[in-house]
C-alpha cells in the first residue's frame, strides 16, 4: 500500500461538477492499493497516517499529528501511485490491486481512520476526480507499507 500525504488547507474533491468531499485543515491522502496487500499493510498505513507528526508545535517544529491538531483527512483513491516506470515511458500497473480488492481496502482505510475519531471525507473510488487544495509548507510525505522508500 502506498500513499502520498500532504498537509493542506481548503481541500476538496469534485466529481461531475459536484463537491463530494471537503475538509478545511488537515491531511490529503492519496491512497494506492497493491495486489499483495494484507491486513498488515492496511494497519501499518492507518497508523502511519494518523500519527504522522508533520504539524508544527508551539516552537514551529513539526512535532504534532493530525490527531493532536484536531485536523481532518480527505482520502482519494489513486492507483497511479503503483505505476512502475523503470522500463519504457508508459507506466505499468501490474502491481496495482484489481478494482474490487482495491475498493475494499480503500473503504476499510477510510473506516479505520474514522474509527480513530478523525473527521474523514473521501473521493469516489474509480471516478474522474478533480482535487483542489492548498499544500501548507509545502509538506508532502511518501509512505510505502513495504518500506520500499
Amino acid at each position: 500500500m502506498r500513499s502520498v500525504v500532504q498537509r493542506v488547507e481548503n481541500c476538496s474533491v469534485t466529481v461531475d461538477g459536484k463537491v463530494v468531499g471537503k475538509i478545511n485543515f488537515g491531511l490529503l491522502v492519496y491512497l494506492g492499493v497493491e495486489r499483495e496487500d494484507t491486513e498488515v499493510d492496511l494497519n501499518y498505513m492507518v497508523d502511519k497516517v494518523v500519527n504522522l507528526r508533520i504539524f508544527p508545535d508551539d516552537n514551529d517544529k513539526m512535532n504534532l499529528s493530525v490527531v493532536d491538531v484536531k485536523g481532518e483527512i480527505l482520502v482519494v483513491s489513486q492507483f497511479t501511485l503503483l505505476g512502475d516506470v523503470r522500463r519504457g515511458r508508459r507506466p505499468s500497473y501490474t502491481d496495482a490491486a484489481e478494482p474490487d480488492s482495491a475498493k475494499k481496502y480503500f473503504e476499510r482505510f477510510v473506516d479505520a481512520v474514522r474509527g480513530k475519531g478523525i473527521h474523514t471525507e473521501k473521493g469516489i473510488f474509480a471516478a474522474k476526480m478533480y482535487v483542489s487544495y492548498t499544500n501548507v509548507g509545502p509538506v508532502t510525505i511518501l509512505i510505502d507499507s513495504r518500506k520500499n522508500f
